[in-house]
């Protein structure tokens, strides 16, 4: 089995607000608090998604045993453990129906105002608002080879929101790991199937600002789906729980 060194572990506790940089503890699950909560269109019966909604990447959100703080832009904060209102909002989310706890409080409030529509802080059940596997991985060489190509020194790995960075000397070695057993930190993960990535990554990851054409770079040169998607680091499930960071 294959030790991997971790350059940079993170995870979001809101779907959609800054990645932030985090020691992780990874289970069958995920990673621990990672997008625990969501923000929701309740007469849509939607989930926010980042890619409608980039300027969430702005909102550093940050959770304190049952305390969750908000920062924005402006310097508007939030905080406090958000009060439930007894509400069970099903919404689709990827084709799958989920079934999302309404809260009540300043959190729904301020990110409301920011974004310029009503929304409301919902509690997802893990795994329930991520596409695909909870866990991704993507290599340092493959970051510089697209920053190269970019004509960039270098490319911020959160533009990814990868849970985990990983040292390689390789571009996109890690295409080559689906099935491998890989140890990170105290945890044993399996490696899956390729991410495909969407126009999320030209967004700046502090300020969800469009700023690069990131997505149709990696189209020139990467394999993409059926959707034309392009491919950009891999899946992984946790066979092992364990602590990285």
């Amino acid at each position: 089995m294959v030790t991997l060194v971790v350059r940079s572990a993170g995870f979001s506790p809101i779907k959609g607000t800054r990645h932030l940089p985090a020691r992780v503890t990874l289970d069958a699950a995920g990673a621990v608090g990672d997008r625990r909560w969501c923000f929701v269109d309740p007469p849509g019966a939607r989930v926010l998604r980042t890619v409608q909604h980039p300027a969430l990447m702005a909102v550093v959100a940050e959770q304190s045993g049952d305390d969750l703080s908000l920062l924005l832009p402006d310097g508007t904060r939030a905080s406090g453990a958000p009060a439930p209102t007894g509400e069970t909002l099903v919404c689709d989310y990827w084709g799958r129906d989920v079934g999302l706890s309404l809260t009540d409080g300043q959190h729904s409030a301020v990110v409301s105002d920011f974004l310029g529509r009503p929304v409301q802080l919902a509690a997802a059940p893990r795994g329930a608002v991520v596409f695909g596997s909870p866990i991704t991985l993507v290599g340092t060489a493959s970051l510089a080879d697209v920053a190269a190509r970019l004509g960039r020194p270098s490319l911020e790995a959160a533009r990814f929101r990868a849970t985990l960075v990983v040292e390689t000397t390789e571009p996109y070695v890690e295409d080559t790991w689906p099935g491998r057993e890989v140890a990170v930190g105290s945890a044993v993960l399996r490696v899956g199937g390729p991410v495909p990535r969407c126009a999320v990554i030209d967004h700046h990851p502090d300020t969800g600002v469009r700023d690069l054409r990131l997505l149709k770079a990696l189209v020139e040169h990467r394999p993409v789906n059926r959707a034309r998607e392009p491919m950009f680091g891999v899946y992984a499930e946790c066979v092992r729980p364990g602590v990285v960071g």
